[in-house]
């Protein structure tokens, strides 16, 4: 198989889909693999160390997407790589499609096999490939709100752990999955009063001993978020429908409630946020103000520490390329059920169903197109 790297062009995205160690694998199974100029340069893998592996170094992204049969990329095709869409280009990345009809149609449109990283499952039922990032974005939000809560950023002036005699801020957590977890890992280090809301109470009460009671718990509803929004200085936003968009938890009229210079990081963005007043920001643009409240909504946060996420990434990642390698993506979808589950559209069929409800689009479940 042809399997093609390009580079990244979303805004300051730096990380890259396959490492030189997988190449180095791909091309000892036998596959041809090209690799744009510079794809994986600001992940601190320059192109030497991928020639060095077996990669054919490719000049241009047209080069790249033209040959390859599967491409891998990290981040959802922005519209000028719309382009190179042909009918059976496989595409093995993050889609993030229920916020994006226009990619959605597009992808439809071209018959492209879209295979996204956020919907595959493994064997316990959880998302393998989204776990990473989560947990990168998750220890993230901490540090950038604590930095946002920073009078010179537009924030209330607070130090998150505060200081003997002066109480640290408060933290709220929408979510008990992996960006709450780790969120709350970093905020409790940081010295912060920490609350995770979540509307499982089982998870709450499985973390609560996770963190030995040193995290405050609360059942999700309009009351409970309303009351520790208000009190908080810094939101975080994890709230996560796999492969639908994300729901609306937190209303204008509770942002319109906060502290006057409190901070929200909303890490459910890529699937449309949770937060009503939220909108999608860049690493270049990453913060606006409403209500006299910092919002930082920044898309692609792990890009942001590329040689950390593409490494987290890739380990996940790089089995699954290479069962479709191998195999060839129809026969890799038919033998693993949880990487069929990552399966978004299929030569011109939707067939993610939490896609299908968040634009109102019909859809066939995999299992009817695979054989």
């Amino acid at each position: 198989m042809v399997i093609g790297v390009p580079k990244e062009i979303k805004d300051n995205e730096a990380r890259v889909g396959v490492t030189p160690a997988g190449i180095k694998a791909l091309v000892e199974a036998g596959h041809t693999v090209l690799v744009e100029t510079q794809a994986g340069a600001l992940s601190s893998f320059p192109d030497e160390e991928y020639r060095q592996a077996g990669a054919e170094i490719a000049s241009d992204a047209a080069s790249v997407w033209s040959r390859a049969e599967t491409v891998v990329k990290v981040k959802e095709p922005i519209e000028r790589e719309y382009a190179y869409f042909r009918e059976g280009l496989v595409l093995f990345t993050y889609l993030h499609l229920a916020p994006l009809p226009e990619l959605t149609a597009k992808l439809l449109e071209t018959g492209v096999i879209g295979i996204a990283y956020e919907t595959v499952r493994d064997r316990a039922g959880t998302l393998p490939l989204l776990t990473p990032m989560s947990e990168v974005a998750g220890r993230m939000s901490v540090q950038v709100g604590a930095s946002y809560l920073e009078k010179e950023r537009g924030g209330r002036g607070i130090l998150l752990g505060g200081v003997p005699g002066v109480p640290p801020a408060q933290v709220t957590i929408l979510g008990g999955g992996v960006v709450g977890t780790n969120a709350a890992k970093i905020a409790l280090g940081m010295g912060a009063k920490t609350t995770i809301i979540d509307v499982n109470l089982n998870r709450l009460r499985e973390l609560d001993d996770h963190f030995g009671g040193r995290v405050y718990t609360l059942a999700s509803n309009s009351y409970n978020l309303a009351h520790a929004t208000r009190e908080a200085d810094l939101v975080i936003g994890g709230v996560l429908i796999p492969g639908s968009t994300a729901p609306k938890i937190v209303t204008c009229a509770m942002v319109a409630a906060m502290k006057k210079g409190a901070v929200i990081v909303d890490v459910a963005i890529d699937q449309g946020g949770c937060v009503e007043t939220a909108k999608p920001t860049s690493h270049s643009n990453p913060s606006f103000v409403v209500d006299g409240v910092v919002h930082y909504c920044v898309t692609n946060m792990p890009g942001a520490v590329p040689y950390t996420s593409t490494l987290a990434l890739t380990n996940s990642t790089f089995p699954y390329l290479a069962r479709i390698a191998n195999l060839g993506a129809r026969e890799a979808l038919r033998r693993d059920t949880g990487l069929a589950e990552g399966l978004n559209t299929w030569l011109g069929t939707l067939t993610c169903r939490g896609v299908a409800e968040s634009q109102q689009r019909p859809w066939t479940a995999a299992t009817g197109l695979l054989g």
